[in-house]
């Protein structure tokens, strides 16, 4: 029986896209060939790599407005890198609002000043920090949606007059937004979008060629614009999986149909988590994830007992990060609300029990 899986990544996908992209590891499109094998520069791939970076662009309403999609390798750990690499002359500004943005903010020093422009550290990042002032004297603003370990989410951004920088692994297709705000959005696959391995980068392509350094070929977005995601081996699974989510999401109603799940999905866990007296959220309630909802027990004697109900009813994936402790409810896009149901069944059956 498939498990509900709650895990934070490598996450849930959609069935339809596990069983065709089964299929194409045995024998793809009728080529005689697994996808696993195939040469990434033959036309059936060619043709997977251009509808994946174009539906890509399409999902976020960003054809024809001067951005490119790349399918990168290295996650979103790469593009802390490359970000500063390619876009920070002299100085950037950094939103902390977790363990990902310190690592960011940490490769960004190697290649010039990076301001912390706020932080929320001081309460083991359980909320986004609000009313911060950006300088005018940098190069791009870099923040992070959602803090996939903490369980915060940003819902507004800053209108800044330099490009606009943002890390969306853990909810990139998960909610509309106004995607032409970004100039830079990068999101590893593993989350909404496909299996490990493959990273991708929306890109507006006037912000590049601004440094005077010189970036080595595999760090210059412009080289893999150029290359058409080619210029090496490209992970070929991964971005064809990748594809088959997109598919499916564009398929069921695209982003607006995925928010509306997605909304419904945390509205019935969190009202439970606020309900319930043996539970209580960590994040601060007007920064709760909708992806990613963390919550510890009230009382820590009972968490044997729920530990093991939970995986009974063939939950994976519920432990919260080391950071944290308690709970962590990662729900991607392909979750569905009966899972969600499954647990909050639980959660009810553990306080009748107590």
């Amino acid at each position: 029986m498939k498990k509900h899986n709650f895990s934070a990544g490598p996450c849930v996908l959609p069935q339809e896209v596990f069983q065709e992209a089964s299929q194409a590891i045995l024998d793809f499109n009728n080529t005689g060939l697994s996808i696993l094998e195939i040469s990434h520069r033959s036309g059936a791939f060619v043709s997977v790599m251009e509808e994946a970076r174009h539906l890509a662009l399409e999902l976020l309403g960003l054809e024809n407005q001067g951005y490119n999609a790349i399918f990168l390798q290295g996650g979103a750990s790469m593009q802390f890198l490359m970000t500063a690499y390619n876009l920070l002359q002299d100085k950037a500004a950094y939103l902390n609002t977790g363990t990902w943005s310190s690592k960011a903010i940490k490769e960004a020093r190697l290649f010039g000043e990076a301001v912390e422009v706020a932080s929320s550290k001081d309460k083991n990042f359980n909320y986004i920090p609000k009313d911060y002032k950006i300088p005018q004297d940098i190069n791009y603003f870099h923040c992070t949606s959602n803090n996939t370990i903490f369980g915060t989410q940003m819902k507004d951004f800053p209108s800044v007059d330099v490009p606009l920088v943002c890390d969306m692994s853990s909810d990139i297709f998960s909610r509309e937004l106004n995607f032409s705000k970004f100039d830079l959005i990068y999101a590893g696959a593993q989350k909404n979008m496909g299996p490990a391995g493959a990273t991708l980068v929306i890109v507006k392509e006037d912000i590049l060629g601004k440094v005077k350094r010189e970036i080595p070929s595999m760090m210059d977005y412009r080289v893999h614009i150029e290359k058409d995601s080619m210029f090496n081996t490209p992970p070929v699974y991964a971005i064809y999986v990748s594809l088959l989510t997109l598919r499916w999401i564009k398929d069921k109603g695209g982003i607006k149909a995925m928010e509306e799940l997605n909304n419904k999905k945390a509205a019935l866990l969190y009202n439970e988590i606020d309900r319930n007296p043996l539970f209580k959220g960590f994040a601060a309630t007007e920064d709760r994830s909708t992806m990613n909802p963390t919550f510890n027990l009230t009382d820590e004697s009972k968490k044997e007992k729920f530990d093991s109900m939970w995986k009974d009813a063939n939950i994976n994936g519920l432990s919260g990060h080391r950071s944290v402790g308690g709970y962590r409810a990662s729900m991607y896009n392909a979750l569905s609300l009966e899972s969600v149901q499954v647990l909050v069944d639980v959660m009810q059956k553990l306080e009748k029990e107590a």
